[in-house]
């Protein structure tokens, strides 16, 4: 067998894919890997194709071909069916100048090796080496995400933002959390940058907004499923805001990195504890509102919380 075929949308790329890619590089050549996607899939099929190229170059006998298709054309369905795989086989014929076997875990493989008439070897079908299907780990995410590709798991992680004025136990419980989740965290980057708010200028504002970015970017990467963040963008923003009265410099990719799917609002009803590196308390509840009033102009749903 000198060049064999696995296709497949790939999404996500998950642990039975790179069984069935490993079963095959060791029995060919040259093994061609066609990533198939539309237009519309929700996420880009360039990033997929990225991930799917990183985690695969490990292997030095496979050939990665990357197929957009319009969907208005081809059929696009996840059920077995030979006249869908008549179709499909024209287009294996177009992109592979010679294919003398599929290896699949699928009908559609075994349908397509028949209509090419070419060899077919199927790997794990009934899916006991990898005791889970790909449309089971779509429905949920986070039951199967040790069996995920590495490479794909830093855009599924939900990132979850602690906000609140000073002296409001954001650190404390970012930290928990983590640790309960057994997860990652990102610590609140202005302390690496200057010892106290009040001699805070706005050179440090737009480096605290960097760094903030670059550490969720480096976490979130090794993050089990959530990430916690202590504070965001929006809190930069108006300490911006609160501190000199302008507008945070801000770039596309900080506002992408800073981005949660969840902001958790750490009211002022618990005690002060002044650290020697904090405002002083009469300003903390007016910085709480100028929190709040950025969060609303910037479109920010929050969760209040209440509480010692």
């Amino acid at each position: 067998m000198k060049n064999s075929l696995v296709f497949g949308k790939f999404m996500p790329l998950h642990e039975g894919h790179l069984s069935l890619i490993r079963f095959g590089s060791k029995r060919c050549d040259t093994l061609n890997v066609v990533f198939c996607y539309h237009d519309k899939e929700i996420i880009s099929g360039e990033k997929w194709s990225h991930w799917v190229k990183k985690t695969l170059s490990k292997y030095g006998n496979f050939n990665l071909n990357s197929f957009e298709y319009d969907e208005n054309v081809m059929p696009d369905t996840s059920v077995s069916s030979v006249v869908v795989s008549n179709i499909w086989e024209k287009t294996f014929k177009k992109l592979l100048r010679q294919t003398d076997v599929v290896f699949t875990s699928e009908d559609d493989g075994e349908y397509i090796a028949n209509a090419m008439q070419i060899a077919c070897i199927c790997f794990d079908k009934s899916r006991t080496k990898v005791p889970v299907p790909g449309s089971a780990i779509r429905v949920n995410l986070f039951n199967y995400w040790n069996y995920i590709c590495t490479e794909a798991r830093p855009h599924f992680v939900k990132k979850i933002a602690i906000l609140g004025s000073e002296s409001t136990g954001k650190s404390v419980l970012t930290e928990r959390l983590a640790n309960y989740y057994n997860t990652k965290y990102v610590s609140e980057a202005v302390r690496e940058i200057v010892q106290n708010t009040e001699l805070c200028n706005s050179e440090d504002l737009n480096q605290i907004a960097r760094t903030n970015a670059e550490n969720i970017t480096e976490q979130i990467s090794s993050a089990n499923r959530l990430l916690f963040l202590d504070t965001d963008l929006n809190i930069t923003e108006s300490y911006s805001s609160f501190l000199f009265n302008r507008e945070l410099e801000v770039t596309l990719w900080q506002e992408e990195a800073s981005k949660s799917d969840l902001c958790l609002f750490l009211e002022t009803d618990c005690p002060y504890m002044q650290d020697g590196t904090q405002l002083r308390k009469d300003l903390r509840e007016k910085l709480s509102i100028s929190h709040k009033k950025m969060l609303e102009k910037n479109l920010i749903s929050y969760i209040p919380i209440n509480g010692n």
